[in-house]
């Protein structure tokens, strides 16, 4: 019994990881992109006022 729960709890504890790191480089992406998203419309933010 001990040993099934053992390789339970491995599978587990390894697709948290793995879902843990894509979440992590997911939100680490969409967060670059809005960084450069909203810089370059503060920069275009005067052509379109002129």
């Amino acid at each position: 019994m001990n040993e099934k729960l053992y390789k339970t709890v491995s599978r587990i504890g390894g697709g948290t990881l793995a879902i843990g790191i894509i979440v992590l480089v997911t939100g680490i992406a969409a967060g670059t992109m809005l960084i450069i998203n909203g810089a370059k419309l503060i920069k275009n933010k005067y052509e379109i006022m002129i």
